[in-house]
């Protein structure tokens, strides 16, 4: 069969130690490595004058404390860099210009920010929708546009919404809805893996693409380093696919590598839209288990509000396109009758803006009743644990569903550290007990809720390009809350007991790795 050929063109899978090598933990054990070669030559050849260079060590670092309690950066980043400088001034110092000048990454981000600039008025804002008193009411005007500073975000009503408890539910409709396109698939992926589902997909794609249909693909250039040969593009290009990593891995270092595109996409047509956490792979599915049963959510978009999503793919896609066209954001096609409103928007890290977190903040404000969350990590800074903790203080039933059995034990353990203050403010932590819970999702009053790709960490909320679809009184608001409640009934309570029974080796962990929460 051609979805078995077309699997077979991969190549074994590639071990990920590039993803190590160009990160921010890699670069940073090699100047430490550096710097303790240096300190102990210093030591040997110059002993004499060991205390000259101590003075002026203690000087430069004193200097550099003064530089970070003046800047703009947020306060437990700072507190991680002083840690840091205090410790190993010479690379944490180093580490630090480098992150701030933006090595590497300059021309990227000027570029985005043309872009965004450039298609800030491609879509329209219809004033009559924003206007209207359910909205005002809701503050999700303001929302719309505090969101609009950094983007072209509107508000649209006449968009259906159809919700999926789980990632093989969406794979289901999206197979359906790719063989029904016409004119154009367009696919934004963070990660892309060989397997049943992919390869499910691709055979689609070939088909379309061979019967006239402009396929495109993107998926961040991380897939390089650990799942798909460097050559892939070339290789879709076989099957009429045109295909691109975003910044793929190159043996060079740039503070680019941390902004990775985890972002998830699929517009067909203008007309279908596919968002939330599901990647493209066989885990996302149930198909294969890695930890245990796999909890992930999307939304299937039908009507206006896919123009939002056309145009955030078109706007990466286009970064290293010299005329870009933006047409297809534009497309006009009969309303969808569906209840309540809703607003698609991006977050990207280049800008300055922290919109996936204030979206957040500003649902846990506005909170009178519930605030019901599910997400994979939960890495706060200082602002957001803030409105967690008020929010259940004024008696909003604040609920979060984290994994039980955790991807990753270093997030795993930082989340722990949040644990004791969170409960003690009220808020009530759930775990997974089936399995590993990779959905993004914010429920709140019956009313609102946040369905997309941006989860409660440090990476999400100031590194990653990401996306998310806001909801306000639409139909399948009900049905997310369902579903909470329904995966609530397969999760263990933390409470004072279970956090002082925990494992001796997490607590540990995470009391060490808080400090460099920020960099993780």
């Amino acid at each position: 069969m051609m979805n078995e050929e077309i699997i077979t063109l991969l190549p074994k899978r590639k071990k990920g130690i590039w993803k190590i090598v160009f990160s921010r933990f890699g670069l940073m054990v090699v100047l430490l490595i550096l710097e303790i070669g240096f300190l102990v030559s210093i030591y040997h050849w110059f002993s004499a004058y060991f205390k000259i260079f101590t003075l002026v060590q203690a000087a430069f670092s004193s200097g550099m404390i003064l530089y970070l309690f003046n800047s703009e950066m947020e306060s437990s980043a700072k507190l991680t860099w002083l840690y840091l400088i205090m410790l190993f001034p010479v690379p944490a110092t180093i580490m630090l210009w480098f992150s701030r000048k933006d090595v590497g990454h300059r021309l990227v981000k000027r570029r985005v920010a043309e872009l965004i600039e450039e298609t800030r008025e491609v879509i329209s804002q219809d004033a009559r929708v924003l206007e209207e008193q359910e909205l005002i009411q809701s503050g999700t005007d303001d929302l719309c546009r505090y969101l609009n500073r950094s983007g072209c975000f509107p508000v649209y009503r006449n968009t259906e919404v159809t919700y999926f408890p789980l990632g093989e539910d969406k794979f289901r409709a999206l197979l359906e809805e790719l063989k029904k396109a016409e004119q154009f698939i367009y696919m934004e992926y963070f990660i892309i893996d060989e397997g049943y589902m992919w390869g499910s997909i691709l055979k689609i794609l070939a088909e379309k693409a061979a019967a006239g249909v402009d396929v495109r693909v993107m998926y961040d250039g991380m897939c390089e380093a650990a799942l798909l040969p460097h050559d892939y593009p070339k290789r879709m290009a076989k099957l009429g696919i045109a295909c691109k990593p975003f910044t793929p891995i190159t043996p060079f270092v740039s503070t680019q590598y941390n902004y990775r595109d985890h972002r998830k996409i699929l517009v067909i047509d203008g007309k279908v839209a596919f968002n939330g956490g599901v990647n493209l792979a066989d885990e996302y599915i149930n198909r294969k288990e890695v930890y245990g049963h796999w909890k992930d959510t999307a939304v299937m978009l039908k009507g206006e509000a896919v123009r939002s999503f056309t145009l955030m793919f078109l706007q990466m896609w286009n970064l290293d396109v010299k005329e870009p066209k933006w047409e297809e954001a534009t497309l006009c096609f009969p309303k969808e009758c569906a209840e309540g409103y809703v607003m698609p928007y991006g977050d990207c890290p280049l800008d300055g803006e922290k919109v996936g977190e204030k979206v957040y903040m500003d649902i846990l404000y506005r909170a009178r009743s519930y605030v019901h969350i599910m997400t994979p990590y939960l890495i706060l800074d200082d602002e957001l644990e803030a409105a967690l903790v008020y929010a259940a203080q004024r008696g909003v039933d604040v609920k979060i569903i984290l994994p039980g059995i955790p991807d990753k034990k270093v997030a795993y353990a930082l989340a722990k550290t949040h644990y004791k203050a969170l409960i003690r403010a009220g808020v009530k932590l759930y775990e997974y007990t089936p399995g590993f819970v990779h959905a993004k999702v914010f429920v709140s009053d019956d009313e609102k809720a946040v369905v997309g790709t941006i989860n409660l960490d440090y990476r999400s909320l100031y590194h990653h390009f990401e996306c998310a679809t806001y909801l306000y009184r639409c139909k399948c608001i009900s049905e997310i809350e369902a579903d909470y409640q329904e995966t609530l009934l397969k999760c263990r309570e933390v409470t004072p007991e279970t956090i002082r029974q925990e494992k001796l080796s997490y607590k540990v962990m995470g009391a060490v790795l808080k400090a460099i929460a920020p960099l993780m």
